[in-house]
């Protein structure tokens, strides 16, 4: 089992920036592909960004250049640092983790959530 945990989340004016954390244990870390997936209120969940152990990572289109995902393994934690923000990436943003390499965009394909955390950017 690995159990993660989100933070960072918050109310922000749009053009400001926040880095969310996510805090994974239970298992060995280096081990798993950490993807951040958002949900908007009436929409479905949707990747975000993607990061395997060795510095491979993958985007949504929408938030290239502006959202980097990172991870510390030595911390067993991944942050992403979200700049520019729009109104439009008002969400609540997820932590998962699936064990393996391949670089997956679907939520399916993720074996462990943490609870979510609201990030809300006003106009």
């Amino acid at each position: 089992q690995v159990q993660l945990v989100e933070s960072g989340g918050g109310l922000v004016q749009a053009g400001a920036s926040l880095r969310l954390s996510c805090a994974a244990s239970g298992r060995t870390f280096s081990n798993y592909v950490m993807g951040w997936f958002r949900q908007a209120p009436g929409k479905e969940r949707e990747f975000v960004a993607i990061s395997r152990s060795g510095g491979s990572t993958y985007y949504t289109d929408s938030v290239k250049g502006r959202f980097t995902i990172s991870r510390d393994n030595a911390k067993n934690t991944v942050y992403l640092q979200m700049n520019s923000l729009k109104p439009e990436d008002t969400a609540v943003y997820y932590c998962a983790a699936r064990l393996g390499v391949l670089l997956t965009t679907g939520p399916r394909d993720y074996n462990y959530w943490g609870p979510g955390t609201q990030v809300t950017v006003s106009s």
